[in-house]
């Protein structure tokens, strides 16, 4: 999928209106799956990539968090939270498909299908430059960032 362009898709986001890949043609697109709203590890990581929304901005890049989630769910954690982007709900695992991050894990000695932690970089073209699977938190919003300046 690496350097190839994404299929258009669209899903309910946040804010009262529908994400659409191609409307965002002309802007670098980050894009972060994660497994649940209003988890530990789920809200450190928006709360990264919220602190360094503006150099994101600055960069030309926008950034949205995806998960399985409800629009409601999401509306509330990002109200909470005070994150400076939008959430966007793929209840019918339409990105996760397209993206590859369904994944069985571990949860309490338990085997459970959910999202795998991953990030997308998409260029202004709508092709695929860069991804990271299995994303650990510390750090990772700035090596996003580090990389989008480099495009």
């Amino acid at each position: 999928m690496l350097n190839q362009a994404i299929p258009d898709f669209e899903l309910p986001a946040t804010g009262n209106h529908p994400f659409r890949l191609s409307r965002y043609t002309g802007k670098k697109l980050v894009l972060y799956f994660y497994p649940k709203d209003s988890t530990p590890g789920c809200t450190t990581e928006g709360l990264d990539f919220s602190a360094l929304h503006d150099q994101f901005r600055r960069a030309g890049a926008e950034v949205f968090g995806i998960s399985r989630d409800s629009l409601k769910s999401h509306e509330n954690f990002k109200s909470r939270q005070n994150f400076r982007f939008d959430l966007l709900s793929d209840s019918d695992e339409i990105a996760c498909m397209l993206f590859g991050v369904i994944k069985m894990k571990n949860m309490y000695g338990k085997q459970v299908r959910g999202i795998e932690r991953s990030t997308f970089v998409i260029d202004e073209k709508g092709v695929l430059r860069q991804e990271w699977r299995g994303v650990k938190v510390p750090g990772h919003a700035q090596a996003v960032l580090d990389f989008i300046k480099t495009l």
